[in-house]
């Protein structure tokens, strides 16, 4: 079945309720909320989509995440994808939104930050591999490895605001 998103418009406000593969067919604009996970070292989580995901198969990501639900925060949405894909629960906290234009269609991006214990068990289903990187080794993967369309942006923009917090 396909998921019900709210579409809104260009400063995030409901215009309505479609289905998200309506959304990106039209390219309307809906909510996504991702997640860049750390662990208590520092390092950050990354992972490869599993093959039969519809979007982006196979690609490397340095966030979790999905669309948020009819009636759902973008924390809220980013709590749930965190248990659905990695099995754990945490409160990511929302660090900024942006209108991300890189992927299969429009959409407000919520990325948020969690601290995650390393031991987590991932959604086969999502996840065909994962593995904890220094910023600076994430760095380097960035360059050599095929990344879903928006991580180079998240990441860099996600560097940025900790550079700016310490």
């Amino acid at each position: 079945m396909d998921e019900r998103v709210e579409r809104v418009d260009g400063q995030d406000r409901v215009l309505g309720v479609v289905s998200r593969r309506e959304a990106i067919r039209e390219g309307w604009l809906h909510r996504v909320a991702v997640t860049v996970c750390r662990d208590e070292h520092g390092r950050i989580l990354v992972h490869r989509r599993s093959e039969q995901v519809s979007r982006f198969p196979g690609l490397y990501e340095v966030e979790v995440g999905g669309a948020a639900d009819v009636g759902e925060s973008y924390e809220q949405a980013a709590a749930r994808e965190l248990a659905e894909e990695l099995g754990i629960r945490a409160l990511p906290r929302l660090l900024f939104t942006l209108i991300n234009r890189s992927g299969l269609s429009p959409h407000w991006l919520g990325v948020h930050e969690a601290v995650v214990p390393d031991a987590v068990i991932p959604d086969p289903g999502e996840v065909a591999w994962h593995g904890w990187l220094t910023e600076p080794e994430l760095g380097s993967a960035l360059l050599e490895w095929r990344f879903t369309p928006d991580s180079q942006e998240v990441f860099s923009r996600y560097l940025a605001i900790r550079t700016a917090q310490s």
